[in-house]
């Protein structure tokens, strides 16, 4: 068989006298099928060769395998050879489309990472040019409320402390009067790390920790991120953030308390019924929640005591001489009551969407 036009100069040209369907003379023979197949798989070749894009060599694969490919007319034509001489040309058609389909493949993964080499230097981006534009950025609601927090408790006289997140059995739980064993664990599941180590489930440690640099008299306040086993839902999370606060000095009692957090939750909620409820904390006795009355209705918002006297003995520290107060507060309930969010969760998922409500 004559395969006409193949002498274009580009693969266009190439490809469209591959893909052409030129009559099967009759009669044919076992060399002349031969030689068809034979200059097929050079055509072919070159063809595959020659092509640039994806969309050409699913052409040609079309073309050349489908079942009205070039492939499909030469063997249409071997049920007019003798019956011992039809399985010799289907050996040679199977070879025939498998070293095609190899070759398009080859060329498909060829003309990927052309594509895609191309495409990297096209857009590539020089990180050392000024920028043209930056959107302007903004606090995010639980650092804005960290540091309010945090400013008033200055405004009061308290300075800022810090800690490691990754603290000891004995800064997170022993040294404030929770011994092993003792219930008050269970109401903070934690991340252990394997020997003495865990991730801290308050930021209690802080005031231990400083307590032992600092005599007193000392007032600070202790932000930080802290760590419990929670179940993530609307209102919990296994990653949040604290405020404690702790006032140490001599003739300190729950009046110097009760006025301290009262100051505190107007400034930062306006001029809203305060009230205190008993409860228990193990470091501090007595203890109480806190509440305010927020549209309407009372809502949680911190803990707070006296320090228990056994933290300070455990501290070298004359109960006797001295005395003093702490608080703790859980950053994202503060957030969300202020701005109104229904759901822990949003101050996690970076949804400009979201943050740039605020």
């Amino acid at each position: 068989m004559a395969w006409a036009g193949l002498r274009g100069n580009g693969s266009a040209c190439l490809q469209s006298a591959l893909l052409s369907q030129p009559p099967v003379s009759a009669p044919i023979s076992l060399q002349q099928l031969t030689d068809q197949l034979n200059s097929l798989e050079n055509e072919a070749a070159a063809a595959i060769q020659q092509a640039v894009a994806a969309s050409e060599l699913e052409d040609l694969r079309v073309g050349l395998l489908g079942k009205k490919g070039r492939l499909s007319a030469v063997l249409g034509a071997m049920g007019k050879l003798p019956g011992e001489e039809r399985p010799l040309v289907g050996q040679r058609a199977n070879r025939l489309k498998e070293l095609v389909q190899s070759l398009l493949n080859q060329r498909l993964e060829t003309v990927k990472q052309g594509a895609l080499t191309e495409r990297l230097q096209r857009e590539r981006l020089d990180v050392t040019a000024p920028c043209r534009y930056g959107p302007p950025g903004h606090r995010h609601p639980l650092i804005s409320t960290i540091e309010e927090i945090v400013d008033i408790f200055a405004g009061l006289g308290y300075r800022v402390a810090e800690g490691p997140e990754i603290e000891t059995d004995h800064y997170n739980f022993s040294a404030l009067n929770i011994p092993e064993h003792h219930p008050a664990r269970d109401m903070q599941d934690t991340f252990y790390l394997g020997g003495d180590r865990l991730l801290r489930t308050h930021t209690s440690p802080v005031q231990i920790r400083h307590l032992e640099a600092n005599p007193p008299p000392v007032r600070i306040v202790a932000p930080g991120r802290v760590y419990r086993r929670d179940a993530v839902d609307a209102t919990h999370s296994p990653v949040f953030h604290q405020v404690e606060v702790l006032a140490l000095d001599e003739g300190l009692d729950f009046s110097h308390l009760r006025g301290t957090v009262t100051t505190f939750l107007q400034h930062f909620f306006g001029d809203l019924p305060v009230r205190f409820r008993a409860s228990y904390f193990p470091f501090t006795e007595p203890s109480a929640e806190v509440d305010v009355q927020w549209r309407g209705r009372w809502l949680e918002v911190m803990g707070c005591g006296m320090v228990d006297p056994a933290v300070l003995e455990g501290l070298g520290l004359d109960p006797n001489r001295w005395s003093g107060f702490a608080a703790g507060l859980g950053v994202e309930r503060f957030c969300m009551v202020r701005h109104g969010i229904d759901d822990i969760r949003r101050l996690f998922t970076s949804d400009l969407r979201f943050l740039e409500q605020f």
